[in-house]
């Protein structure tokens, strides 16, 4: 069985919480790349820019295999980790939570910060809307024009997405279709006379 799915949220959520005075205000972001985090994290650092801490984690592709966590400044291990431990476990990727914090005067020792921090996280993700999204993969073939129909043909019966398409002496179509549902796809295209597949 091949994984061909992933949960990530589908917009922006917050979420806060408060201990002993000290806010945190944690913010859920659907990513897509390291370039969309660092953006987010410039955008939100400017706004909170009097806040004692901006502490963030993120996931990042469907196979959860690029990850950061990182503590700004509080003891290592007590703001990052606990955010990134909420991404992981609610299985989600392709998120950012930056969690905010603002002194309230009396320090939390580091068994306190990890549960705000992992309280904050938690709460902006209750509040966001988990989806699954599924894994694609993208094929491209060249064949001649009289075959058309029975490329068309596969494209009804299978169910993949044109991404592009173009029909000239030599036609040339881009399929997107569930990485699962891909050996198929491909066994069937293969099998019409004068197909070529573009690796």
């Amino acid at each position: 069985m091949v994984e061909d799915t992933y949960k990530t949220i589908l917009t922006i959520a917050e979420g806060s919480f408060i201990e002993k005075r000290s806010k945190f205000i944690a913010i859920a972001l659907p990513v897509h790349s390291v370039d969309d985090v660092k953006t987010h994290l410039e955008e939100y650092q400017k706004k909170y820019y009097d806040a004692r801490h901006i502490c963030y984690a993120y996931m990042l592709g469907a196979d959860r295999k690029d990850f950061r966590a990182n503590d700004n400044g509080e003891p290592s291990g007590t703001a990052g980790k606990p955010i990134l431990g909420q991404i992981n476990s609610n299985e989600l990727t392709n998120i950012l939570i930056i969690v905010i914090r603002y002194f309230g005067g009396i320090k939390l020792g580091t068994s306190g910060l990890i549960v705000a921090y992992r309280n904050a996280a938690a709460e902006a993700i209750i509040a966001s809307t988990i989806i699954e999204k599924t894994v694609n993969e993208e094929i491209t073939i060249i064949f001649e024009y009289p075959f058309i129909n029975d490329i068309m043909r596969i494209v009804k019966e299978e169910g993949p997405e044109i991404i592009s398409q173009s029909y000239d002496m030599d036609c040339n179509i881009t399929l997107s279709i569930r990485r699962s549902m891909m050996p198929e796809l491909r066994r069937r295209l293969e099998k019409v006379k004068t197909v070529r597949i573009c690796e």
